[in-house]
Parts: C-alpha cells; sequence; structure tokens
C-alpha cells in the first residue's frame, strides 16, 4: 500500500508543471518592461500603460513568436515565427535572460540576434508567470 501511495505521489509530482513563477512579483517586476512594452487587453483595456517601442505582450503566452500584429519584428524573430515556435512561461522566461541566445537556439542560427538588449537577471520566471495571468 505504501509503494502504491508512493507511485502516485511521484506520477503527480512529474505531471505538475516545472515552471513556477510568483505572479505577484512578476506585477511588480514588470516595471522592468513598461519602458518599451504596454499590456493592452483585446477590449483596448490598459493592463499596463508603456512604451510601444516592443510589442503589446497580452496574450504573449500561447502566442507564435514574432506574430503580434503591427509591430515590426527583427529577422531572427522571424525566423523563431516561420518556425511555429509559440511562447510558454518557460520558453519566455529563458527569452528574458538572453533574448539572443535563445533566438539562436530555436533557430538554429549562431548570428541569430534580438531587438531586445535588455536582461532580466532576476524575475524573469516571475515575470513570465504574470503575463501568463493575463487572459
Amino acid at each position: 500500500m505504501l509503494k502504491t501511495h508512493l507511485l502516485a505521489a511521484t506520477l503527480v509530482a512529474m505531471a505538475a508543471p516545472a515552471f513556477a513563477g510568483d505572479v505577484a512579483k512578476g506585477e511588480a517586476d514588470f516595471k522592468k518592461c513598461k519602458s518599451c512594452h504596454s499590456i493592452v487587453a483585446a477590449d483596448g483595456t490598459a493592463i499596463q500603460k508603456g512604451g510601444k517601442i516592443g510589442p503589446n505582450l497580452f496574450g504573449v503566452i500561447g502566442r507564435i513568436a514574432g506574430s503580434q500584429e503591427g509591430f515590426a519584428y527583427g529577422a531572427s524573430i522571424l525566423v523563431a515565427k516561420d518556425k511555429g515556435v509559440v511562447w510558454d512561461e518557460a520558453s519566455l522566461a529563458e527569452y528574458l535572460v538572453d533574448p539572443s541566445v535563445w533566438l539562436q537556439k530555436v533557430t538554429g542560427e549562431p548570428s541569430a540576434k534580438s531587438k531586445m538588449t535588455f536582461k532580466i537577471k532576476d524575475g524573469d520566471d516571475d515575470i513570465a508567470a504574470y503575463l501568463a495571468s493575463l487572459k
């Protein structure tokens, strides 16, 4: 019986997402992103007012990379788009740490670069969790 419970607990732990950012911390940390990005809901409600240098980040989780309409993306993120790369929390958190390295990994192009030169050294998973919470 104990083995059955241990096996069940192990399976549940393995099935749970390994990604766990803090949404509240991510909302607070989004201030690092506001100089370039805003978050505006589909109905036009401004959730986070910010810059327009970068694309609107509402609904970014689940979106194909480089596909926000009305934004001029760089060549490397468009290669990721053509490959069908879809943002999830883990990939967005990894991108935030070093956008060019992430693009090099997903595109297979050693010279891939991102227009986003800012790197999030701490709180990347929290920001990704916050953005995932906005639907």
